[in-house]
């Protein structure tokens, strides 16, 4: 039984662990768009009929197709920081919405960018050191997810 109610209470907090850090405007992560689809380098809203919850966060797909591949290998599809802004959280050390047709996928990882009122951090995270800013990125994330922000 106490085994029984650790795992609960793991499951429990891992959910909303993944809930809190995770850039769910409109109830869905990349604000419900199809994650699968930018892995064909096209950024496709997805259909709410084809949905799943994966670790508490829902995500939205354009077709069985990707909600099936999704399914098979979820870790491979989620964005990285969360889906929030990569060029903020290497930058600014901060979670910042995006946009969700600003993309781009980096040796197998999908990265979302801001793109709005003429600041496109995606071409600024090309102009800089990309593997600087990624490592920047993976450090300042480490230390938003520590403190909880």
């Amino acid at each position: 039984m106490e085994k029984i109610l650790l795992v609960t209470f793991i499951f429990i907090t891992s959910l909303g662990f993944a809930q809190e850090h995770v850039n769910t405007k409109n109830g869905y992560a990349a604000e419900g768009y199809d994650v699968v689809s930018y892995f064909s380098n096209v950024a496709k809203k997805g259909d709410e009929k084809y949905s799943t919850t994966f670790q508490g966060v829902k995500y939205k797909f354009s077709s069985k197709k990707n909600l099936d591949i999704f399914k098979s290998d979820p870790i491979q599809y989620i964005p990285q920081y969360g889906g929030f802004c990569a060029y903020a959280v290497a930058v600014k050390n901060e979670k910042v919405g995006v946009n969700p047709k600003t993309f781009q996928v980096v040796d197998g990882k999908l990265y979302l960018f801001y793109n709005s009122w003429g600041v496109n951090t995606l071409d600024k995270w090309n102009e800089e050191d990309p593997e600087d800013l990624m490592l920047k990125a993976e450090s300042n994330w480490n230390s938003i997810v520590k403190k909880g922000s």
